[in-house]
């Protein structure tokens, strides 16, 4: 195993467990931590971050299970109500969670300027964590501008999800760009069948560049909701470029300072 390589966007669940009211989708299966530890050690992936999923809405109980199960190995990423106490969240922050999840998707960004989660995102800044979105490329220069006032890092999901009849010179992509090696925006290169069938080859090349690999996440997605067919959890931690470490490993130093993981070697 790599004492370096870090999977910074998976999800467990339990399809038996309740759900929130209004999720779009209703899994039809288990994806158990056991079944993800097998996975990461199959493939020589030392540590992972679990990322809430949306159907459990706020109710973080299976993944706060699984980091007290793996409390070195793991970190999370929560998604909260508004309302969440001080002492809930200095709850989670012993637990293992490590950032705040907001997913824009069907709402769009009006929720990060919402009065309740404004006041959140102070409380969060002040744990130091990391503010994670996922939003569709069109709403990003929207979100980034909700977000100017949160003095701390910034994750974008799914390489920001561009338009895919666009590409790289999606208004949302181009504001990804623009943050520069300098900024506090990391985006992780994860999901690609997540961003409409588009070259995501393209979106790496270009943030790779831009941005440099202080500021790129590898993460696998592991199950892939919805797109489980055909997945090859060994092909999506590597790179196309020949002669250079895999993704997984090249960006995991960047992972490993976000998600406050041990030094690793």
């Amino acid at each position: 195993m790599s004492t370096c390589a870090i999977d910074t966007h998976a999800h467990v669940f339990s399809a038996g467990r309740p759900m929130a009211a209004g999720r779009r989708y209703s899994p039809d299966y288990d994806a158990p931590l056991s079944a993800f530890l097998d996975v990461l050690d199959r493939h020589g992936i030392a540590r992972g971050v679990l990322v809430q999923p949306s159907f459990y809405g706020t109710d973080n109980s299976y993944m706060l299970e699984c980091l007290a199960a793996e409390p070195v190995r793991l970190r999370g990423v929560a998604v909260l109500a508004p309302e969440t106490t001080d002492k809930d969240l200095e709850a989670l922050d012993r637990a293992g969670v490590v950032g705040v999840r907001f997913n824009l998707i069907g709402t769009g960004p009006a929720l990060l300027k919402d009065a309740a989660q404004r006041q959140l995102l102070r409380r969060v800044q002040a744990l130091g964590w990391h503010v994670e979105v996922q939003a569709e490329g069109a709403d990003w220069p929207c979100a980034l501008r909700a977000l100017e006032d949160y003095d701390g890092p910034i994750v974008a999901d799914h390489f920001g999800r561009p338009d895919p009849e666009k590409g790289t010179a999606c208004a949302g992509f181009q504001a990804i760009l623009s943050e520069g090696s300098d900024g506090r925006l990391y985006v992780k290169l994860s999901a690609p069948y997540r961003c409409g069938g588009a070259d995501v080859q393209r979106y790496a090349d270009a943030l790779m560049q831009r941005l440099g690999p202080n500021r790129l996440l590898w993460g696998s997605d592991w199950p892939w909701t919805q797109f489980e067919a055909g997945r090859d959890y060994g092909a999506l931690a590597a790179t196309a470029a020949s002669g250079t470490p895999p993704f997984s490993q090249l960006l995991a130093p960047a992972a490993a300072r976000l998600f406050r993981f041990a030094e690793i070697g």
